[in-house]
């Protein structure tokens, strides 16, 4: 699968690694040292570009930029009707977490954003540094990631990608639902919070008042 990464950084970067390693197809993109990204990307088997033409590459396109950079970087990208989008993004300013307008979550917000893409939010949980050290764990240590979206075959597509970077997806629901996936960390949130399969699809189940899985 061709995948276009926006903001080749430590989210971003640390995934691109992980997708080229299970056969993708990567363009990396946004960095603000150039020769770096072209060493980075040439080091996975991949090649560098333009956020403009990662997205515009991209069957899939992981958005992986600073909170506050969003608007900047989407503006230059062109449509995206039609991409996967997978957000790794959390609504970090200046002066901390941010509160979003009308009680919306994080990822409606940015799915108003992109009209037309096919918007999923995931790897946004998991400090970059423990997302490289804990992908590929097996049995009872592997470690979930959280995925949500609207788009339900776009959120089969990217719980695929999960795997394949080594980690479990669970599926937190829709972006309404996507407040339990964000920041700040707190209790009763999985933010910054490290689940496996079971005792994760077990908290959501809790949260949302049902019974365990």
């Amino acid at each position: 699968m061709r995948i276009g990464v926006i903001g080749a950084g430590r989210i971003g970067g640390n995934a691109a690694r992980l997708w080229a390693a299970a056969g993708h197809d990567l363009m990396l993109s946004y960095s603000r040292d150039p020769a770096k990204l072209e060493r980075g990307a040439a080091d996975i088997g991949g090649r560098a570009g333009t956020p403009a033409e990662a997205a515009a590459f991209g069957e899939v396109v992981m958005l992986s930029v600073p909170w506050t950079r969003i608007d900047e970087v989407l503006a230059g990208l062109g449509p995206l009707d039609g991409k996967i989008v997978v957000d790794t993004t959390n609504q970090f300013g200046p002066r901390g977490v941010e509160e979003l307008p009308g009680g919306r979550t994080a990822a409606q917000v940015n799915q108003a954003r992109m009209p037309g893409a096919r918007y999923t939010k995931a790897f946004n949980t998991l400090t970059s540094g423990f997302q490289a050290e804990a992908a590929g764990r097996t049995g009872a240590d592997r470690v979930a990631l959280f995925l949500c979206g609207d788009d339900a075959e776009a959120k089969a597509v990217v719980a695929g990608l999960i795997e394949d970077a080594g980690f479990t997806p669970i599926d937190a629901g829709g972006t309404a639902d996507a407040a339990i996936m964000e920041a700040p960390r707190r209790e009763g949130a999985v933010y910054g919070e490290e689940f496996h399969a079971d005792d994760g699809r077990a908290f959501l189940a809790a949260a949302r008042g049902q019974p365990a899985p």
